[in-house]
């Protein structure tokens, strides 16, 4: 018998016991009667109990020990209270219940912690409808589901997640995007990150003597454990990682200084309500002597408002930043609704990139083989290969998965087997008690198993015992009938409660309603989170993966959006048309909530325009439910684009631009973009889809000065002509 089968029956059957005596119990007492210590010398079973304690100690099952004042360990109690082990009972209501299998449904098979997410449910949904028989439903639709993406990339996920689980080293060669380069990396992993479609691992670099971030994507080759050791480091108390999710693009790195940045009240209220949370936002009136701006700051700003509206509306918006770049693009992206108003140093690196972007779309282009004639494009493997040019719902491409499409039905992450004997168990007890077989198909289906491990985990439990002589329970298959049939006399009252979730199901619990928010109109999971917490003792999150908070989200508009799905009633909505950078009154039908690349959307019918649009949450300004009614469009499918460009963030469109990377920038180019030409600098060319000339423009000002615009001709002069206006308003600073 295999080592791991052995520890899993020796610690089963030391549960097993501790429940069934219900009293303390001597060292020696376990070694004479639990099934796998009896055959031990003192030696191995002093180093085993010990090791097997530890174990389930991380799986959050506690021993108690009773220690004598004066006395050897060998007469050390221990015993194993049924709090420690059982799950406290979760009152949930049925509409926080449906919203879980909902959740399910949604995630499943498309979740890189999809399996431990179905053993959790099970549990917590003890006694009542199986979560995994949800009803239909197509109020939700997600094209971004946390799926590890690929067989590689799955097979670091579940290293990294054991690693961090067990508290080992882990040793892998990474590639450096900012410096260029593969390297060996010793890291202790403390926590793993979800955040914009990707996993980041947080951990202690031994190089640098220092927390640092890897993307998972950019781990080469295998992920090896440092040493043979049970364990290798304790994560620090003081570690706190939501700190790394609370964090905007230009924070990511140590403080450089405090950017304060003008705000046009057209978007004021955006930037305040969504990356209010990254700073502290002011009136523009506050600090400055006359409560005025200057003139060319209300010019620049103003978007055809009165002086009047100008100033009531205008926000200044101070945010603490780790990269001049990162802040300066996102400024850039704003357009003319943004000024930088200091420090000096940012405005001096600002200026330098405005020339950079006005140089690069003078007259003579960065390089000259604008309609393609020049060397071949270097071939490409990978998803970016096979990828046809599309375009964005916004108007352009987004970043490609590094990995490929998701893999649907890939099982990233294997529940530990210790959790999926315990669900077995009691779903095989439950079953056995009402006098009940169970399905072969339903038992595999039920907990992801093929015929052969259930037949194994089946011979596990059959040996399980309480000590002499008395099994937990006996399972046999019968092959006839495609049946297991169960005898219900050997095992104990214990075993009639759920166990407690074991850390990996937590997490995946927890992690899937972060994931989906209050996006779900069947109940709120934001409750159904709360009382798992409470039940739990703690909050999952902290303790091994965090889902960051998504962009173009609304957690208020989304909770209106859904009742209005709910009672079929039509929403009048304030929407900002970034694209137009105009504000527009919309009346439409909602259908379901999706999210993509870019964000959460409302799906709905607009009866004006007669057909599907798509409104993303974060640039609803107002909305509100109207008493009018509406009948369900047969013809309406809202889950029709989850796999267009929902997921992929990218539309069909008819216009293709040819962008030129700078030599600096051209790394990130090729993890992200579609490149069609290598230039002898280092420098690329990329194909870049679009259906709006303000986006690709908004798109070539964001890589501030890193890109421009070979062709089409229409775009390159709408690139310069958009630079050419932002020298002009950044020319003369405004008045602090």
């Amino acid at each position: 018998m295999a080592k791991d089968t052995e520890k899993l029956i020796r610690q089963l059957s030391l549960i097993s016991y501790l429940m069934a005596e219900r009293r303390p119990v001597t060292a020696l007492e376990i070694r004479r009667d639990v099934e796998g210590y009896s055959g031990m010398n003192e030696d191995a079973f002093a180093r085993r109990f010990y090791a097997d304690r530890a174990e389930l100690e991380s799986l959050r099952i506690q021993l108690t020990v009773e220690r004598p004042i004066d006395g050897a360990a060998e007469q050390e109690n221990y015993s194993l209270r049924p709090e420690n082990f059982h799950l406290p009972p979760i009152e949930f209501t049925d509409k926080e219940l449906a919203a879980l299998q909902t959740a399910l449904s949604l995630l499943d098979g498309e979740f890189a912690y999809a399996e431990p997410l179905r053993l959790a449910l099970q549990q917590i949904t003890w006694g009542r409808p199986s979560p995994l028989k949800a009803p239909e439903q197509c109020s939700v639709a997600l094209g971004i589901t946390a799926s590890a993406g690929g067989h590689e990339l799955s097979a670091r996920l579940a290293k990294v997640e054991t690693a961090i689980f067990r508290n080992k080293t882990i040793l892998f060669d990474y590639y450096t995007m900012e410096r260029d380069e593969v390297g060996p990396r010793r890291v202790d992993p403390y926590h793993l990150l979800f955040q914009g479609g990707q996993f980041y691992l947080l951990g202690l670099s031994h190089e640098r003597e220092a927390i640092r971030v890897f993307r998972l994507s950019r781990i080469r080759g295998k992920v090896s454990y440092a040493t043979k050791a049970e364990h290798d480091f304790r994560r620090p108390q003081d570690f706190d990682p939501r700190s790394y999710a609370n964090r905007a693009d230009w924070q990511l790195g140590e403080q450089q200084g405090v950017a304060e940045i003008l705000v046009s009240e057209r978007i004021a209220w955006q930037i305040e309500r969504h990356f209010g949370r990254y700073g502290e936002i002011r009136s523009s009136a506050e600090g400055r002597p006359d409560g005025e701006l200057d003139d060319g700051a209300e010019a620049d700003l103003g978007g055809g408002s009165s002086a009047a509206e100008r100033d009531t509306g205008a926000r200044v918006f101070l945010t603490p930043y780790a990269t001049p770049r990162g802040i300066i693009s996102w400024v850039l992206g704003l357009g003319a609704h943004a000024r930088l108003l200091g420090p000096a140093e940012l405005n001096e690196e600002l200026e330098r990139r405005l020339e950079l972007l006005a140089e690069r779309h003078g007259e003579t282009p960065p390089v000259s083989d604008v309609d393609g004639d020049g060397p071949r494009p270097r071939a490409r493997s990978g998803a970016a290969a096979s990828r046809r040019p599309r375009a964005s719902r916004e108007g352009a491409a987004s970043e490609a998965e590094d990995d490929g499409a998701p893999e649907r039905s890939e099982a990233a992450i294997r529940p530990e087997r210790f959790a999926r004997l315990v669900t077995l168990a009691s779903i095989l007890i439950e079953a056995g008690r009402a006098g009940e077989r169970v399905s072969i198909e339903e038992i595999c289906e039920r907990m992801q198993l093929s015929e052969e491990e259930l037949r194994e985990d089946l011979n596990v439990l059959n040996v399980v015992n309480f000590g002499g002589g008395s099994y937990v329970l006996y399972a046999e298959i019968n092959e006839d009938e495609g049946e297991i049939e169960i005898d219900p006399e050997p095992y104990s009252d214990n075993f009639d409660r759920p166990a407690r979730l074991l850390p990996v199901e937590a997490k995946a619990l927890v992690a899937a309603i972060d994931l989906i928010g209050e996006h779900i109109p069947e109940g709120s999971l934001t409750s159904a989170r709360e009382k798992i917490v409470a039940a739990l003792g703690e909050d999952p999150m902290e303790q091994g993966l965090q889902v960051a908070r998504a962009g173009g989200d609304d957690a208020d508009v989304a909770r209106l959006v859904s009742n209005a799905i709910v009672k079929r009633r039509m929403i009048e909505l304030e929407y900002y048309k970034e694209n137009e950078d105009e504000l527009s009154l919309r009346t439409v039908e909602p259908y379901a909530l999706t999210n993509g690349r870019e964000g959460w959307y409302v799906a709905s019918f607009d009866p004006e325009r007669d057909g599907v649009r798509h409104f993303r949450l974060d640039r609803i300004k107002r909305a509100s439910v109207t008493a009018q009614k509406f009948k369900p469009r047969p013809e309406v499918d809202p889950a029709a684009e989850v796999d267009g460009w929902l997921r992929t963030g990218e539309v069909e469109a008819s216009r293709t631009a040819r962008v030129w990377i700078s030599t600096e920038r051209a790394r990130w180019a090729r993890e992200a973009r579609r490149v069609v030409q290598e230039c002898d600098d280092g420098a690329v060319v990329v194909e870049l889809s679009f259906a709006g000339i303000d986006w690709l423009v908004r798109e070539i000002l964001k890589e501030a000065g890193d890109a421009a615009v070979l062709a089409p001709e229409d775009a390159r002069e709408a690139a310069r002509a958009a630079v050419a206006r932002l020298r002009e308003a950044h020319a003369t600073p405004a008045r602090v």
